[in-house]
Order: C-alpha cells, then structure tokens, then sequence
C-alpha cells in the first residue's frame, strides 16, 4: 500500500472488519485517528493496522474490549492483563468445576436424598463466601488467648479451600461442614480445659510439639503408646499448669482429655468431613486426641505396673522440635 492515511472503508476492505465495528472500536478510543479529512471524515494512519492486529489477536481469546482499552492507552500493561484474564479464567473453571461435581453428587441418588442434598449443596455454590463463613466462625470460636500465627494455622486447617476439581464426595462433604458450624451449639475444637491454663501462650507454643510428633506418627500408622509424641503432650500441659509429670498428674490430665470435645460426635464427623474434602491432606484432630488418649493411657499402665511394658521415669528430657506445626 501507498497510502498514508486510510479512510474506515479501506480500512473495512482490507482487514475484513466491518465499518460498524471498526466506528465502535474508534468511538471507544481503542482505534487512533490520524487526521480528519477536509470533509470530516475519519482517516488512519499506520499505527492502525497494528492496533488492529493486537485488538483481533486479544478479541481471539474472548477478551473483553474494556480490558483491551486499558492496553491501548497504556493504563495497564500486557503482562498484567494476561495475568488477570488468566486468574478470571481459572476462577470461571473452579465455578464450573464445582457445578460439575455438586450435580454429580445429585445425581447419584435417590429422590429422597437429592432433595436433602440439594439443600445442602444450594449453600456453597458462592465459593469464596462460602469459605469466609468458615473462617469467620473459626476466628470467633477458637481461644482468644492462642498465639495468632497459630490461630491462622488452625483456622486455615479447619476451612480450606475448596478443591479446583473436587470429586461429588468431596463437593457434598464441604457443604455438609457448612451444615454443622450452623447448628446452634456446634462446640469448638478445644476443650473446656484450654480455659484453666495459666500461661496459655506458653501452652500453645509446646503442644506444637506433641502436635507434629503425634502427626507424624499417625501418618506412619503406629500404635498408641509411650514415647516422645505422648511425653510431649504431657509436659506442655503440665508446664502450663506449674505441676510436674508424674503418674498422678497423668492420671489427672487423662481424666480430663477423655472427657473433651475431642469425642464430640460432631467434631468426629467434622474431621472425618474435613478428610473427605481434603483428600487426607490434613491431620484428623479427632484420630489425633485419642491416638493421645490411648498412649497416655498405656504410658500410665506402664509406669505403675511392668508387666504392662517398661517406660523410664521420669520420661527422659525433649529435644526441641524444630519440624512444622502440624
């Protein structure tokens, strides 16, 4: 081409776009006019075929023309356009995802319980609120005097992210969860006797320990018993209550673990939940409390009578762990 300028026509008959969009697309300010004829017309100089090529490339992946407006006039750049379209499009993809997955879970049932289900999934279509209700609930009930890096923790475990793929199983587990924080009286994890420690801080900082250890060894599948992990537990309670590990306080302190929350029926169900929607990625703090229970209990029978297994006493000194928290 020869030309300089070129009126919208010649424009319209070389690139095969219309007059009608390639108005809009000047009206919208993302076509540059060069100049105006001396009747008025419209004239484009060569910096329009390149924003035409750009405009056509970004149109082939349905972008919006707003966005490709704030390119044009250098309000945001490339990079950071692809970057949100691609956060839009991965956000779209879980929705859709999601969808999938509930009408699974609402397929595979009788009449009776789809119904049932279907209430129960209408409450967690509104992914990222869905979650903030979660959270929410878990900031207002946990203890107010737990560290705030571990309350993070913990509310992060007990409400997380729902999966990009998830199964039906795990779609339906997660709105049950939804079910269960909503049910008046729904108890919190710890137990009442969070409230008698003396040094709470000091007690959420050592039971990390007895948490990462008795995560790991129920991940290795072993058996309940006396050890490190139970030591552990058992020196962050009784350093917080100015006592000292002896058979007496363990007895004490196995009293009043056996009777926690942590036999909730409730919170069993809400962990086994939690391991449906996370695929086991998480430790079931339920399977936890009475992997303790148990090895307290055998650490107890041990102590005060041989023929249960040996265990030195007083249990040897802890070396800190230095491993994350579970």
């Amino acid at each position: 081409m020869t030309h300089r300028t070129w009126s919208i026509g010649e424009l319209a008959a070389a690139t095969g776009i219309t007059v009608k969009t390639l108005r809009y697309y000047s009206d919208s300010g993302l076509l540059p006019v060069a100049e105006r004829s001396s009747g008025g017309h419209r004239r484009y100089g060569p910096e329009a075929w390149e924003r035409i090529a750009l405009i056509r490339r970004l149109r082939a992946l349905e972008t919006p023309i707003a966005s490709i407006a704030r390119v044009a006039s250098g309000e945001q750049a490339l990079g950071d356009l692809v970057a949100a379209e691609l956060t839009s499009v991965q956000e779209q993809l879980t929705q859709l995802q999601w969808r999938e997955a509930t009408l699974g879970a609402l397929d595979d049932c009788a009449d009776g319980e789809r119904l049932r289900r279907l209430e129960i999934l209408a409450r967690v279509q509104r992914l990222p609120q869905a979650r903030r209700s979660l959270t929410d609930h878990w900031y207002r009930e946990l203890p107010a005097e737990m560290p705030k890096r571990r309350l993070d923790l913990m509310v992060a475990m007990l409400s997380p992210e729902p999966w990009r793929d998830p199964s039906p199983a795990a779609a339906l587990a997660y709105a049950e969860i939804h079910v269960l924080v909503s049910t008046p009286g729904f108890t919190r994890w710890t137990g009442d006797h969070a409230q008698e420690m003396r040094d709470a801080p000091a007690f959420y900082g050592e039971i990390d320990e007895a948490a990462a250890l008795t995560a790991a060894a129920v991940r290795e599948g072993l058996r309940p018993g006396p050890g490190a992990a139970v030591n552990a537990f058992v020196s962050a309670h009784a350093r917080a209550r100015r006592e000292s590990d002896t058979p007496a306080f363990r007895r004490f302190l196995h009293t009043l673990v056996s009777r926690s929350s942590g036999f909730d029926p409730r919170l069993r169900r809400y962990w086994g939940l939690l391991d449906t929607v996370t695929g086991g990625r998480s430790l079931n703090m339920t399977a936890a409390h009475a992997w303790l229970t148990e090895g307290l209990s055998l650490s107890i029978a041990a102590a005060e009578d041989p023929a249960h297994g040996s265990a030195e006493w007083p249990p040897p000194a802890r070396k800190a762990h230095r491993g994350p928290v579970a």
